[in-house]
């Protein structure tokens, strides 16, 4: 049975995860395959754990051979822990231990492999932080090239791409996402998919259009169809009309303008017109990602997540690991400071042997600074290595999570209790690191001037701080619409805050999603925010903005704003506002 026909100006709406757009015919890579399902006789299970394991290492060899393509290539290469990370899953035995014990119940490898990765996959949908959830996608990738080895299929080659291709697939993997040619593909599109996954983020490296998540793409489009891809709006146009062709074409030479102008402003100063400087930081979790943030203009480090240093390890790291880790990021990126946030996921996720117990509401259950004030030993470790950090160059410590003074106290009373073992056995240290809390919650907001005596900055996760205040799941497809970063409870929200940081004197910044959209840089600029943190890729964008207000302007904007009644009304008039003020960065194209 054929695929229903197409219409002209078929609009299929995801997530754009990588700017820009591209315009060509269809090349449709399917790689989904059925999986075979047979119950295996006692003789037979031995030579089916056998068959798991030459699978397991042909994946591996596979693997290895795209690592060599890629060491070539100097704009992939700082992107090989990815391929890394694939070939340590491979050898986790939550994956390979947990399968054997379904085939040694006479389970055949694809249905037992099949089976397990489902449960690994209702794991990782329960993690609260956006980057964590997204790396079952990596799973996913290993479990389906495993997959396809056991079906004894052979690969879609994408060396047989024509040129200017847009693919579509199921999902891509890391691997396959490296491989693809930048001068015959010109854009993808996948069913799967997030703004955090490794794929989204290599197709940023490559500067390749890509939208994610389209749900059911593969199942309407056909081979050779023309269509638009735009990366920026999460937009694919299958079959277009000749005027919105043209349309898109003139889009399309409008970004490509643009991405050139902004490459002027990397090495320009993050200062208003009225010169107020604002300090643009980065928000990464890997080592092999500081080149591509000090490029984009990043002056530091905002938010450097830890909780990669957890995953795919049978036990917590060492002392000895954290510190080497979070030492050389340290001193690759100074002399600008590097703000490390504690581990902020519940152990049950990432550390094994600890033998949680399920949560029915993760999100507001064990995790974050209640799990380290739980883990008191495992916190220590984690503080011990920071501070050691903080001989090599400007460290700051940032505790998540936090909703009262109390936790504050007990976090200082194990950071002190670190401090001292270390004065005794003679290691150095910095004695005057600066200690900050993550505003994530709405007590914290309420009692935002109480906190400010016991810390030295504040950091705004507006990611969390929107969905607790507003009491919305933004992963619940069902009121996700109803997530305002503009909401007038949240501009409330930010300005309290903000207020009792400039009060008391300490430092406030921001890290969240809000951050990195230029649309949001006069209502931040307005709150008197003098440092930043996003995704490097959004430096140069909020930088332009930047350049082209003033802080006073911007004050007057923020008091319009904040009479308003709804969060459409405020989002409405900031959108008018930024094109009458703007109107070259907010014009007809999207920056």
């Amino acid at each position: 049975m054929g695929k229903t026909e197409v219409r002209k100006d078929t609009y299929l709406i995801g997530l754009g995860v990588s700017p820009g757009i591209g315009i060509g015919r269809v090349c449709l890579l399917n790689r989904l395959y059925h999986v075979a399902d047979w119950a295996l006789d006692e003789g037979e299970v031995e030579d089916e754990i056998l068959r798991f394991r030459n699978a397991l290492d042909k994946a591996k060899t596979q693997l290895s051979e795209v690592k060599q393509k890629v060491a070539s290539q100097p704009h992939l290469r700082e992107h090989i822990y990815i391929l890394d990370t694939h070939m340590l899953i491979l050898e986790d035995e939550m994956l390979v231990d947990s399968t054997e014990v379904l085939i040694r119940q006479k389970i055949n490898a694809e249905r037992a492999l099949d089976q397990n990765l489902k449960q690994l996959r209702l794991m990782f949908e329960n993690i609260e932080d956006d980057y964590l959830r997204e790396r079952s996608s990596d799973l996913d990738a290993v479990g389906q090239r495993l997959l396809r080895i056991l079906a004894g299929a052979n690969d879609t080659t994408l060396e047989q791409i024509k040129e200017k291709s847009l693919i579509a697939a199921h999902d891509l993997s890391p691997a396959d996402t490296m491989q693809l040619d930048r001068n015959k593909v010109v854009g993808f599109m996948t069913d799967r998919g997030g703004k955090t996954s490794h794929t989204a983020i290599l197709a940023r490296s490559l500067g390749i259009p890509a939208v994610v998540g389209l749900d059911s793409a593969t199942a309407v489009v056909d081979r050779d169809m023309p269509a638009i891809i735009d990366g920026t709006t999460g937009v694919v146009v299958l079959n277009p009309s000749e005027e919105t062709f043209k349309e898109y074409l003139k889009r399309k030479l409008a970004f490509e303008y643009l991405e050139k102008e902004l490459a002027r402003y990397r090495d320009l100063p993050a200062e208003t017109a009225d010169n107020f400087k604002v300090a643009l930081r980065a928000n990464l979790e890997l080592l092999s990602e500081v080149p591509a943030a000090l490029e984009d203009g990043a002056v530091g480090i905002g938010l450097y997540r830890t909780e990669f240093l957890y995953m795919n390890c049978r036990q917590p790291p060492g002392e000895d690991e954290q510190f080497a880790a979070y030492s050389r990021i340290v001193e690759s990126i100074s002399p600008h400071p590097v703000t490390i946030r504690t581990l902020d996921v519940g152990g049950d996720k990432f550390v094994q042997g600890m033998n949680l117990e399920r949560e029915d509401n993760p999100a507001m259950g064990l995790r974050a600074i209640r799990f380290s004030l739980r883990e008191v030993d495992l916190f220590k470790v984690q503080l011990r290595a920071i501070l050691r950090a903080s001989a090599l160059g400007q460290v700051r410590i940032m505790f998540p999570m936090i909703s009262g003074v109390a936790e504050i106290l007990a976090c200082k009373r194990i950071l002190r209790a670190a401090k001292l073992e270390l004065e005794q056995e003679g290691v150095l240290f910095d004695s005057q690191i600066k200690i900050g809390i993550m505003i994530e919650t709405p007590a914290a907001v309420f009692i935002a001037p109480l906190l400010a005596q016991e810390v030295d900055f504040f950091s705004i996760g507006t990611n969390d701080l929107i969905q607790y205040c507003l009491a919305v799941d933004r992963g619940n497809e069902n009121v996700s619409y109803l997530y305002e970063p503009l909401h007038p409870a949240i501009l409330r929200a930010l300005k309290s805050v903000c207020d009792a940081a400039h009060a008391a004197e300490i430092d406030v910044s921001i890290c969240g999603e809000m951050a990195s959209e230029p649309i949001y840089a006069p209502v931040l600029l307005g709150l008197g925010l003098g440092e930043l943190s996003m995704n490097h890729a959004c430096i140069p964008r909020v930088k332009r903005v930047l350049r082209n207000l003033t802080r006073t302007e911007s004050q007057l904007l923020l008091d319009d704003l904040l009479q308003l009644s709804t969060g459409r009304e405020v989002a409405a008039h900031l959108d008018r506002e930024m094109r009458r003020r703007l109107p070259d960065l907010f014009g007809e194209f999207v920056i």
